[in-house]
C-alpha cells in the first residue's frame, strides 16, 4: 500500500477535517479526497463518517489509525538505528512512569544510561495508567514503568518485575499517627490527596471505604507525586503510596499509618509495544531497569 495514502489518512485523522488536513499537507482538497477514497476502496470499508463540520473515524478507521501509528513508530525506530550506525547513538528515548519509578528507581538508571549513551536524550513524564497506557498504544512513548493492572493487548508486552503494596502515609503529627492500627471509619474523616488523573488508584481508595460500609473518599487535591508529598507534609490530608516510596516519603516528614485491611496489591513492571527489531537504546534501558529492581 502506498505510504502517501497512509500519510494523507493520518493527516485527516489529526485534523478531523478534509480542508484543514489538505492545507496542513500542502495539497489540494480534491487530491486529498481522492486519496481517502482510494484508500477506502483498497481496504474495502469506509474509514470516515462525513459530518457537517468535518469527519469522524469509523470503527475500522480507528483500527487502521492505531496500526498506522505503530507503523510510524517502527519506522522511527529504524531511522534511529540507522542514525546510530552512521553517527553514533542519538535521538530521544521517551519514558512514562508512575511515582515510585520516577522518585526511587529511575534516577540512577537514567544517570547510568546517559553515561553509556550521552547523545541520547531521555524524556521522562510522570503519570498514571489512565494516561500512560493510551500514550503507549498510540506510539507516543517508548516504554512505560507502571503498575500492570490494566487489560492486556496483543501488541503490548507486560513484563512484571516487582510486587507492589500500597501504604497509607501522613505527616508525623497527624492525629492518626502513633495511634496503632486505625479503622476504616477513622480514615473516612479526613480528606485525601491523590495522583492527578489516576482513576485506578482513586478507585482503590473508594473500594476500600465502600467495602467497610462507608461513603467514597473526599478527594480534595490531585497533584504530581512531589506535589502530593508537599501537601501531606503540611496538612492533615491522607495519601496512598507504594511501600517502595516510604523511605523517600520520610524526607518530607511523613510516616505510614497502620490500618485494617489492604488498599491495593499489584504487580508492577515494564510495558512496551511488541516488535521484532527493538532499538538498542530501548533494550539497554530496559535491562538497566531490570537490574535496578532485582538488585
Amino acid at each position: 500500500m502506498h505510504s502517501r495514502l497512509l500519510r494523507h489518512f493520518l493527516g485527516v485523522v489529526e485534523k478531523r477535517n478534509i480542508t484543514a488536513a489538505a492545507e496542513a499537507l500542502n495539497i489540494s482538497q480534491p487530491a486529498l479526497t481522492r486519496s481517502i477514497r482510494q484508500l477506502e476502496k483498497t481496504i474495502g470499508v469506509p474509514l470516515f463518517d462525513r459530518l457537517p463540520n468535518g469527519v469522524a473515524l469509523t470503527k475500522p478507521g480507528e483500527v487502521l489509525a492505531r496500526r498506522v501509528k505503530l507503523m510510524q513508530l517502527e519506522y522511527r525506530h529504524a531511522l534511529s538505528e540507522i542514525s546510530a550506525l552512521e553517527q553514533g547513538m542519538t535521538g530521544v528515548l521517551r519514558i512514562a512512569a508512575g511515582p515510585m519509578w520516577v522518585a526511587v528507581i529511575l534516577p540512577d538508571v537514567i544517570t547510568a544510561f546517559h553515561q553509556q549513551f550521552p547523545k541520547v536524550k531521555v524524556r521522562v513524564t510522570e503519570g498514571a495508567i489512565d494516561s500512560i497506557v493510551p500514550a503507549l498504544m498510540a506510539g507516543e512513548i517508548d516504554l512505560a514503568c507502571v503498575t500492570l493492572a490494566f487489560p492486556s493487548q496483543p501488541e503490548l508486552v507486560k513484563e512484571p518485575l516487582v510486587g507492589v503494596r500500597h501504604a497509607l502515609v501522613a505527616r508525623t503529627n497527624h492525629p492518626l499517627a502513633g495511634k496503632g492500627v486505625v479503622k476504616a471509619e477513622d480514615l473516612a474523616r479526613y480528606p485525601w490527596v491523590v495522583l492527578a488523573n489516576d482513576s485506578v488508584g482513586t478507585g482503590r481508595i473508594g473500594s476500600y471505604l465502600v467495602a467497610n460500609g462507608l461513603e467514597p473518599p473526599q478527594i480534595a487535591i490531585e497533584a504530581t507525586s512531589i506535589g502530593m508529598l508537599r501537601v501531606l507534609e503540611g496538612s492533615d490530608f491522607l495519601g496512598l503510596f507504594s511501600t517502595v516510596m516510604v523511605d523517600f516519603a520520610k524526607r518530607f516528614g511523613l510516616v505510614t499509618i497502620p490500618h485494617e485491611g489492604t488498599f491495593w496489591e499489584a504487580e508492577a513492571g515494564l510495558a512496551y509495544l511488541r516488535t521484532n527489531r527493538p532499538a538498542r537504546t530501548l533494550e539497554t534501558f530496559k535491562s538497566r531497569v531490570r537490574a535496578a529492581v532485582s538488585g
